[in-house]
């Protein structure tokens, strides 16, 4: 008896080679996004969005990716990283963050993001800026915000070791950018890391990323590695420095000690 085939004249694969490619193609769309919605993983693919649901359903079930508690959006897991050559970092933090931030979220109410340090930027890796009212920019996840103009990268800067401070810095000094030369002046660069190392944690009131907000980081560390960074921002008309310092800086401190990082 012939096979069955498709208008091409192709023999029509079994439907479970069918299931089976469709899944690794969305296990391939969301490992490329970095993270995605299903709804977008439907469109990207051309594939009816039930398809999708049941699809992620499966690869969720199985351990290959997980939903963000915060944005719905899927990235893969360490299991499907493991497939390859290693695994991302900033994904596992970002698994491991995401009930904290979520709890922080209900706590706090301004926006809270947890950051990574990726080629002379901290990109955004979870956020809890689509779940807050206070929030005036949504679409926050994967954004790459400069290093020494915001507190995630401040408090990065001053906790990670000596030699990666160097090359972080002398990276900024050769790309060069025109609002990151004052802060590259080295008694202020010397006195940021200084004030911030004292501290325990960073800050950004000067309005020099953003002027209409301001932002508290503490880094997430364990055995002098920095495995990233939470922020909390908000407005500066709405909050004092001095008044977000006494009702942010604790539970924020409390949130980065209790994220569980494998070492």
């Amino acid at each position: 008896m012939s096979k069955e085939r498709t208008r091409s004249g192709r023999p029509r694969q079994p439907e479970g080679v069918r299931a089976f490619k469709r899944g690794l193609d969305v296990l391939h769309e969301i490992n490329r996004s970095g993270g995605i919605r299903a709804g977008d993983v439907a469109r990207q693919l051309d594939l009816p969005r039930p398809t999708v649901y049941r699809l992620l359903e499966t690869l969720e079930e199985l351990g290959y990716v997980a939903r963000s508690a915060s944005d719905d959006r899927f990235r893969v897991t360490r299991r499907a990283s493991s497939l390859g050559d290693g695994y991302d970092p900033g994904v596992v933090i970002c698994q491991a963050a995401a009930p904290y931030l979520a709890e922080l979220s209900k706590i706090l109410v301004w926006p809270v993001d947890l950051s990574t340090y990726e080629n002379a930027a901290m990109v955004i890796q979870e956020t809890t800026h689509s779940r807050s009212p206070l929030s005036i920019d949504r679409g926050m996840i994967g954004r790459r915000l400069p290093v020494l103009r915001t507190s995630a990268g401040r408090a990065y800067l001053t906790a990670c070791a000596t030699r990666e401070r160097d090359v972080i810095v002398n990276h900024l000094r050769r790309i060069d950018e025109a609002d990151d030369r004052p802060f590259l002046e080295a008694d202020r660069l010397s006195r940021m890391i200084a004030e911030t190392a004292q501290r325990g944690y960073a800050i950004r009131n000067e309005g020099e990323y953003n002027p209409k907000t301001a932002s508290i980081a503490v880094p997430i560390v364990r055995d002098d590695v920095v495995f990233g960074c939470i922020s909390i921002i908000w407005i500066r008309s709405a909050l004092s420095l001095d008044e977000a310092i006494a009702e942010f800086v604790a539970p924020l401190r409390e949130a980065a000690a209790a994220i569980p990082v494998e070492t």
